[in-house]
């Protein structure tokens, strides 16, 4: 992945307006989840994350282009890496995104084209989820992916947590990205075609199912948006805050549902965590016979309400609106001749 801004912009970029803060939200047990730095030197361009099944507290993670084919767990207690899993003889190009299926696998996503959709194909790696942290290398299972409408530049993949089906989300070309449905099952000895089901106008830098499948959250660099998941296809529902981050390239759900944890590029980069509320929040929460605030008559209603959170919808549309003007401006600026 390209730095979305030099240094110059990034710098500017303090100067925005302030996100609303983020809050940890409690998890099924009592404890809340906390923002972690993660710790490992070798993990510089964190760009996917996904909350491990197994081992509670661990999160999964990967650099993407020009690292070789790890996948790191991260304890978020700590921040450190307590494994490191070597996908066996794959040559990664530009991996962008992790998520993990109902089958106990993790897919990590090939997905990413700097060159903006020249590439052909791309592909998806799966292996399952070790039982035990420890450092390993894997062979995983290789499919090739292509999109029913030709090649483009991707950075999130989704597996449904109940149908195990995979989708991906491109960036935005031509003003809008779009959600792409793999087939039904995927096949490791042919090609995959992936067709576009819906538009999603988001930047996409990465998306999340929730636990329970009732919720997709797709993530861009300043701002983040929540569907409701109805017979396979999104209808938006509401935007959560998304914390100001240096290279916001990630995002996940908390193993209970009501969390979203935030990632981003960089060396020794922050995962934040950001609470969820109201319509945002999945039907199933961690906690049994808790729920969120779902159900077909929310459909008909924003997914926020009051003045709090009227102010922190406006907030967040002038961040991004601020945002654009200054990368417009940025590179006016960086293409004028000197001397």
């Amino acid at each position: 992945m390209r730095p979305f801004l030099p240094a110059l912009g990034i710098a500017a970029l303090v100067a925005l307006p302030a996100a609303p803060p983020a809050v940890a939200a409690p998890a099924a047990d009592g404890d809340a989840p906390s923002a972690f730095t993660i710790q490992d030197p070798r993990i510089k361009e964190s760009s996917g994350l996904a909350a491990s099944r197994l081992h509670p507290g661990i999160y999964w993670t990967h650099n993407d282009s020009g690292d070789a084919a790890n996948v790191f767990a991260v304890d978020s207690r700590t921040g450190r890496t307590v494994a490191t899993v070597r996908l066996g003889g794959i040559d990664a190009r530009d991996v962008e995104a992790i998520s993990i299926g109902p089958d106990g696998n993790i897919y990590v996503g090939d997905t990413g084209d700097n060159l903006d959709g020249t590439w052909p194909e791309v592909w998806i790696y799966r292996f399952p989820e070790p039982k035990t942290l420890q450092d390993a290398t894997v062979t995983p299972t290789r499919f090739t992916v292509r999109y029913e409408d030709g090649p483009r530049d991707a950075e999130s993949l989704m597996v449904h947590p109940t149908t195990g089906r995979v989708y991906i989300v491109s960036k935005k070309r031509s003003g809008k990205g779009a959600l792409y449905e793999a087939p039904e099952q995927l096949s490791a000895s042919g090609v995959n075609t992936f067709r576009r089901v819906a538009d999603i106008n988001v930047w996409a830098t990465d998306g999340a199912f929730s636990p329970d499948g009732t919720r997709l959250v797709v993530r861009g660099y300043f701002e983040a948006r929540v569907y409701r998941w109805l017979d396979g296809r999104p209808k938006e529902i509401g935007r959560p805050t998304v914390p100001l981050q240096r290279q916001g390239e990630s995002v996940t759900f908390t193993p209970d549902g009501r969390t979203l944890m935030y990632g981003t590029e960089g060396a020794n980069s922050r995962v934040t965590p950001v609470e969820l509320d109201d319509d945002l929040l999945p039907d199933s929460t961690g906690k049994p016979g808790d729920s969120g605030k779902g159900g077909d008559a929310a459909d008909e209603k924003a997914s926020t309400t009051g003045d709090d959170h009227d102010r922190t919808l406006a907030i967040g549309a002038g961040t991004v609106v601020v945002a654009a003007l200054l990368v417009l401006v940025l590179r006016k600026l960086l293409r004028r001749p000197t001397g």
